[in-house]
């Protein structure tokens, strides 16, 4: 796949994934851009079919599949997502960086393709940190919350296999937690940034 290499970020919910990633959008503008992925659940009020995600039928989205046209699928919920060989090329023809934010499971199917990312694992500073800014959210019932600890406490573990992810960055600092995600980054970003200015 041409373009630049893209970006696999991974890590628990709560960990700080989507404040770090703001602020690398606000500072690198242009030269970010996220894939859109496939669903086969129905928009919600508000969401634009190729622009929130591609709205799929579940034939249509395991004949893709089962043709090797997906980097990554999972089910969640009884709907099946996924990210398409043709989402993130189509990233990468922009000359951007392709940020794909996802779980474990997705991580590892990655690891099977030719896509070569340099995968990132956030991780909260501890497990009760964690269990406190998903209570502060107040979105969850206590059920989903154990839930999501739970799969924390299992991918921060998987997380420190060699081999799985370049980088581990610790979110118990948000500035210096940027810091690290950037140091990472910084290359590829000079690389995307040079690339557009002599275009």
């Amino acid at each position: 796949m041409a373009g630049p290499r893209p970006v696999v970020l991974s890590g628990p919910s709560g960990a700080g994934k989507s404040t770090l990633l703001k602020k690398l959008l606000k500072e690198y503008e242009g030269v970010f851009g996220f894939s859109v992925s496939h669903t086969t659940r129905s928009p919600r009020p508000g969401e634009e079919n190729g622009k929130d995600y591609h709205y799929v039928t579940r034939e249509y989205m395991q004949a893709s599949i089962d043709k090797g046209d997906f980097i990554e699928s999972a089910v969640f919920s009884g709907n099946m997502y996924g990210t398409s060989r043709a989402s993130v090329q189509a990233v990468k023809d922009k000359n951007l960086i392709c940020v794909l934010d996802i779980d474990m499971q997705g991580v590892r199917a990655v690891k099977t393709t030719d896509l070569n990312p340099i995968y990132i694992f956030i991780q909260p500073p501890s497990m009760s940190i964690l269990e406190k800014r998903l209570r502060d959210r107040e979105t969850e019932s206590e059920e989903s919350l154990q839930k999501r600890l739970h799969a924390a406490q299992v991918d921060m573990v998987i997380s420190k296999d060699p081999g799985i992810f370049d980088v581990v960055i610790v979110n118990d600092s948000l500035d210096d937690a940027y810091g690290k995600l950037k140091d990472t980054l910084i290359e590829e970003i000079k690389k995307v940034q040079k690339t557009n200015l002599s275009s």
